[in-house]
């Protein structure tokens, strides 16, 4: 699996590629029924089948990279190291693993190292954002209240 640091923005030109792709891509998926279809390699001419979610997810892969993100693709069911959990979070390692040893995020042990489910890391994030955002709206109502902040 790539590291954060290894995750590159798309070139111009692959935005531009890309931008096109989707625009063909895209409306050729409004036009698919079943589960799956096969595509042609213009250059090989070779025919390929392929799973109608997996068009879809180029697709999603596409608008990403027309938009200049930087892209990864890993499986839900992926297991990181505290290092890439931490990198992910945005922490420091030892932060990561007192929030392990805490019960915050699940994890399983392999020998004396920890592995945790990239969907439980994501989740936590998710939930840390939107306890963030609560915070800051209660933040604001009191600001409010005590007359510091106008609306």
């Amino acid at each position: 699996m790539e590291t954060l640091a290894q995750i590159k923005r798309p070139t111009k030109a692959e935005q531009k590629v890309a931008i096109e792709s989707y625009s063909a891509l895209a409306s050729v998926l409004t036009l698919l029924k079943a589960e799956e279809t096969e595509i042609e390699i213009e250059e090989t001419h070779e025919r390929i089948r392929i799973p109608l979610r997996a068009l879809q997810l180029l697709s999603e892969i596409l608008k990403a990279m027309s938009e200049g993100k930087p892209m990864s693709i890993v499986p839900v069911a992926a297991e990181v190291t505290t290092q890439k959990a931490a990198e992910i979070l945005g922490c420091s390692r030892p932060h990561l693993i007192k929030l392990l040893e805490e019960g915050k995020i699940a994890f399983t042990k392999v020998g004396k190292h920890r592995r945790i489910l990239l969907e439980d890391v994501i989740t936590y994030k998710q939930q840390m954002k939107e306890e963030q955002r609560k915070h800051i709206i209660d933040i604001m109502n009191f600001d409010e209240e005590i007359g510091l902040y106008d609306s």
